[in-house]
């Protein structure tokens, strides 16, 4: 047997694999394709997608109208002008296609539970725009596929990746297909510009249940946006049918791992494609663009900061769905009755798309377990007796499995170790927050070090032991999870598959069975590093983002602390091989050494800001008029975990509330109606209130401001002594202020809301959204009534906590308004302008001017 090379010698031979299919494989995950400017192609004069125009409708939608919130002036303009463009695309239809174009208008009601609360929400008048494209024929109509994206934006964004881009991703789809010579679809696509769905799916839901082209759709596209690069991503697939037409896209980018992550609700996130499913009972494909989405709903989300590349790469996808869907070889008149969820493995790798059935993967993954176990009995050999130390070879491999095992658990207590002092010790949390990958600088290390210290509680394993461990505990856990229904069991098969075809080629050409090759750790690492990096890459993208957003109490360091470990040990599974193929000395070496990169990475992490201009942290402002007791308050809101919140309060309280007030933490829970505009989101914020004096300044812009109000009455009022009911119509007048919200207690019998209330005493929460103008709703309600006692002789009352926006009081989105939003406007213009000098451009803030109040009906 050959004296094996030193640790160094033989990590700078691994050095090519190690280093460079990683950044081979990062380069080649973020892949896009080349943008089109041209709307023809200047080879066959045929149209063609062009993302000059779809961001050219992007920016007319997010920065010559704007801030499209559902209610607003420019929520309707820019339905005006979709309608228009939608209209004219439709006017080139040629005489053998039917191209229509209508408006859809109506009002509705419907529960939306959302982050484990329970929410009812009512709607006015609202609209969608709809296209339906078809060969005009009754046959044709009669099964159509429904493509999404809504016009609205939330209240703080501009909105043009989420989701200007996917309107205009439609409309250039719209334009390509009926002008295209000879195209003719056998079934028909229906594109619904739905109006609403960031207040809570109003639009997908009204277009769901009141428009007659809704009974003859079959599956649903939808179209979303959480960044604003990177490849659009397929993160839900609901049947076989639809993954079979997604593996016809140009250029697929999606996984079974993503769309079991975000079935299981862990992400807290929804789009439109809940309400298709709840109300039309179809499949179909949820898409959207997640790169970099710390512009998520923020005021930076502008076409200048969407990477080129990316409408092509969801437009080209989309129209080559289109193309397949109303193909006489569409799945779509098979889903008539219905469909069944997908049994199907499906991952892209590099441009490649590879689905296979679970009945194939549960034999596939079965048959390489049991080949693994006769490989490892076949090529076992007896240690000297002295190594042996009385063990069989099945005990020999759990003790093998036993060290693998323990490398993660070791990754997770070294990676959580630092995540603890970084957080309670340095109180220097979310460090890595403004760069996703910077966070393996930090954790990589230390996780790493304690993989390798696990090992020194097990003393010298031989290496061909802990290869032959991996490959069993790796082929396990890929036929046991798919057997309990896990697609991504897949992952583990990926990893033992080159595993076990590497061992197989050392056994064949070494000299010595006891002696791994160093080429066995590089071809057992290539899938392993490839499957990691493109794992590390998704949800890097996705979750070190998403900790600016999801509350201040998460654990969101010890969330990425663990994710690093987790990720590295996935990638890197030869660690603990390689660790014994080395003396103790060296292993212990190295733990020292990893500790000491660790600690020096503490060290200048320690010093870095944690925001910057492109990365910046979310502050929620509301300035509440409270016209029951005429107090005026400022609310401030932050859903991040990172240091320095208290230090922003003060800030801003110092600003503007003058000498001797302080800001006030509030308690925030279902009783809380200060933040009820923003319920159920607001149970996530950590919250100060501070007292607002009156200021001259302020108060001379009240003057001419909208007369905003918001006035509760009951009508048809019926009370029943003897059942011990009441039974009325709240009626909410509300000119000038949009997305009212009520809460109340009461034991409701019946509404007008949905059909099953809870079926006790309970705390409601009723939000609306209604079309610009629109300032009226109303519903019925009947409810128990407690028993009366001398100190509550109005018990049959209700008391009603309710709150709204006031239209023209939302900084910037109303900036061109201000002189109409009093003295809210008035505060924010000095406020925005103060927080963005004294922080450098590091905080974007949601500035809201509100309406609330309680009254007794």
């Amino acid at each position: 047997m050959n004296k094996p090379w030193g640790l160094f010698r033989s990590l700078f031979a691994l050095a090519p694999v190690l280093v460079l299919v990683p950044l081979v494989s990062y380069r080649l995950h973020y892949s896009l394709p080349s943008p089109a400017t041209s709307p023809t192609d200047p080879v066959t004069g045929f149209p063609q997608i062009s993302e000059s125009k779809i961001l050219g409708y992007a920016k007319y939608l997010s920065e010559d109208i704007g801030y499209r919130t559902v209610g607003t002036k420019e929520h309707a303009l820019a339905e005006a002008w979709l309608l228009k463009e939608a209209q004219l695309i439709a006017q080139r239809c040629p005489k053998d296609l039917e191209c229509e174009v209508w408006r859809q208008s109506g009002s509705g009601s419907h529960r939306f539970d959302m982050m484990g609360k329970r929410l009812y929400k009512t709607y006015r008048d609202l609209s969608n725009i709809i296209v339906r494209v078809s060969n005009g024929t009754d046959a044709g109509k009669a099964h159509a596929i429904l493509v999404n994206a809504h016009l609205d934006s939330t209240l703080p964004s501009p909105g043009a990746a989420d989701d200007a881009l996917s309107c205009g991703v439609m409309l250039e789809a719209f334009r390509v297909l009926t002008q295209t010579p000879g195209w003719s679809p056998h079934h028909s696509i229906i594109f619904l510009f739905n109006n609403a769905e960031e207040s809570l799916q109003d639009g997908s839901h009204l277009y769901s249940t009141q428009d007659p082209s809704a009974s003859s759709v079959r599956a649903v596209i939808n179209l979303e946006a959480a960044g604003t690069t990177g490849p659009e991503m397929l993160f839900q697939a609901t049947s076989e049918q639809m993954i079979n037409a997604y593996s016809r896209v140009p250029r697929p980018f999606g996984t079974i791992m993503a769309n079991e992550v975000f079935s299981s609700g862990i992400l807290l996130s929804d789009t439109d494609f809940r309400q298709f499913e709840e109300y039309l009972n179809v499949t179909g494909l949820d898409m959207a663009i997640v790169s970099n989405s710390y512009l998520y709903h923020m005021r930076k989300d502008l076409v200048e900061n969407v990477e080129p590349g990316v409408a092509q790469h969801m437009a080209d996808n989309t129209l080559a769905l289109l193309r397949y869907l109303t193909s006489p070889e569409s799945p779509l008149p098979s889903l008539d009755t219905g469909y069944t969820k997908p049994q199907t493995v499906f991952f892209s790798f590099f441009g490649l798309f590879f689905r296979y059935s679970f009945q194939t993967a549960r034999i596939t993954y079965f048959v390489f377990f049991i080949a693994s176990l006769g490989f490892v009995k076949l090529t076992y050999i007896d240690p000297a007796p002295a190594l042996k130390k009385g063990r069989t070879m099945w005990q020999e491999q759990l003790r093998g499995m036993a060290a693998v095992i323990a490398a993660p658990i070791g990754a997770l207590f070294g990676a959580n170790t630092v995540a603890y002092i970084m957080t309670k010790i340095l109180n220097k949390g979310m460090s890595w927050f403004s760069v996703e990958l910077s966070c393996l600088v930090l954790y990589l290390p230390p996780a790493l070090a304690g993989a390798l210290a696990s090992q020194l509680l097990f003393g010298r394993i031989r290496e061909v032991t802990i290869f032959t461990s991996l490959l069993l505990l790796q082929s396990y856990l890929a036929f046991t999870l798919q057997m309990i229904g896990y697609g991504s069991a897949a992952m583990f098969y990926l990893c033992a598959l080159p595993l076990g075809v590497s061992l197989l080629l050392n056994q064949i050409s070494a000299l010595d069975p006891e002696e791994i090759h160093l080429w066995t750790y590089a071809i057992s690492q290539l899938v392993p590093l490839m499957n990691g990096t493109q794992l590390c890459a998704g949800l890097f993208d996705v979750f070190v983002p998403l900790t600016g957003r999801i509350g201040s109490d998460a654990p969101s360091e010890y969330i990425i602390a663990s994710m690093t470990a987790l990720v590295g040990a996935y990638s890197y599974p030869n660690v603990v091989a390689f660790a014994h193929r080395f003396n103790r000395r060296t292993l212990v070496r190295s733990v020292l050494l990893l500790s000491v990169f660790s600690s020096v990475a503490i060290l200048v992490f320690k010093e870095r800001e944690v925001f910057d201009e492109m990365h910046q942290k979310r502050l929620f402002i509301i300035h509440m008029e409270n016209i029951t007791t005429s107090e005026n308050h400022l609310l401030i809101g932050s859903a991040d975990a990172a240091p320095g919140y208290e230090s922003i309060a003060n800030v801003v309280t110092e600003g503007f509330a003058g000498e001797g007030v302080t800001a006030v933490i509030p308690v925030i829970d279902e009783n809380n109606r200060d933040w009820d505009v923003l319920y159920p989101f607001s149970q996530f914020l950590a919250p100060y209130k501070i007292s607002l004096p009156i200021v001259p300044q302020y108060e001379a812009a009240q003057a001419s401001a909208a007369p905003a109000s918001i006035k509760i009455t009951a009508v048809n009022d019926v009370f029943d002594k003897v059942a011990g009911t009441r039974k009325l119509t709240l009626k909410i007048d509300h000119p000038e202020v949009i997305w009212t919200a009520l809460a109340f207690d009461a034991h409701v019998l019946e509404w007008t809301l949905d059909k099953n209330p809870p079926n006790e005493h309970a705390r409601h929460h009723v939000k609306e959204a209604s079309f610009y103008g629109v300032d009226t709703w109303s519903f019925d309600l009947v409810y128990k009534i407690p028993p009366s006692t001398p100190e509550s002789p109005s018990s049959h009352l209700l008391k009603i906590h309710f709150s709204g926006i006031k239209e023209k009081a939302m900084w910037p989105g109303k900036k061109s308004e201000k002189d109409k939003g009093g003295r809210a406007m008035a505060l924010f213009e000095d406020l925005d302008d103060y927080v963005d000098k004294k922080f450098g451009g590091t905080v974007d803030v949601l500035l809201m001017g509100c309406l609330g109040g309680v009254v007794t009906v």
